[in-house]
């Protein structure tokens, strides 16, 4: 069961919990809301799930002489590309049934959403992955559109600084992942031959310092009391993630959040605060 778990990437779930952000900052938290954004995590991490596996098949050479990636399931033998994709069209089903369960009908305005997490992580596996700044631009995307996807479930706007804000913190994350591949595997991608240090660093402190602009702003924004009292919390955050992806070889801040057990009681207890302080005010 185990390998099945990490084919489908099952940590990676995390990055999906973006889905709940537009309920709990909507004030809109209910029953019937609650349950199908918790539906909607699942549509979308089916989905997430799928891409990874489409993306692992057709890498599978080139993972096998990748030092941490030739231990996945696919390159290390433990899974057959028959059954891998056999599992791929089982995730992709699920997330299209349980978004049709969500709204009741086939075409809805979040299936759209999905069609256009499918189409770029389909264009990026093949082939603009190896564009720099294009392959960032699209991880990026990809969050934006978890976020507008979860908005959509429960019919609510996303405010513009908070696409910003989730804009500007995906491509801090993104240009921090491929430093840290061009310092400590340059090989391991096609594209990181188009990077070099100084410019990943200088658009590293570009889309940070925004990303806390643009959360100051949002936070402001809100007309909720106490709100900005998150600012300081969120700095911290950064700055703890900042010294951790310094000091390792990993780049992946998935894999740095599992990793670093202070960052992520930070984070829970930043998520817990704000479902509080929402709460009460």
């Amino acid at each position: 069961m185990r390998k099945y778990l990490e084919l489908i990437r099952v940590k990676h779930w995390v990055k999906n919990l973006l889905v709940f952000v537009p309920l709990i900052f909507s004030k809109l938290i209910g029953y019937d809301t609650v349950f199908n954004t918790i539906l909607g995590f699942l549509s979308f991490s089916f989905l997430s799930s799928f891409i990874y596996i489409v993306n692992d098949i057709r890498d599978i050479e080139k993972d096998k002489l990748h030092p941490r990636k030739k231990n996945r399931p696919l390159p290390s033998g433990k899974v057959k590309k028959r059954t891998a994709i056999i599992i791929a069209v089982l995730m992709i089903t699920l997330s299209v049934i349980i978004n049709i369960i969500i709204h009741n009908n086939i075409l809805n305005i979040s299936l759209y959403f999905l069609i256009g997490y499918f189409v770029i992580n389909i264009a990026y596996s093949f082939g603009l992955k190896n564009i720099a700044i294009i392959d960032i631009i699209l991880l990026a995307t990809g969050f934006v559109l978890r976020v507008y996807y979860g908005a959509s479930i429960i019919n609510v706007q996303v405010s513009n600084w908070l696409f910003l804000t989730v804009l500007n913190a995906s491509l801090f994350l993104g240009l921090g992942k491929r430093k840290k591949e061009l310092l400590n595997n340059k090989k391991s991608r096609k594209v990181l031959e188009q990077y070099n240090e100084a410019f990943l660093d200088k658009f590293q402190y570009l889309t940070l310092s925004l990303t806390l602009v643009f959360y100051s702003l949002w936070t402001i924004n809100q007309n909720i009391n106490y709100m900005y009292l998150s600012i300081p919390f969120v700095i911290m955050i950064m700055m703890r993630y900042c010294l951790v992806v310094e000091e390792c070889d990993e780049g992946d801040p998935t894999t740095i959040l599992y990793q670093d057990k202070l960052l992520l009681i930070m984070c829970v207890v930043y998520g817990i605060s704000m479902l509080v302080l929402l709460e009460l005010f």
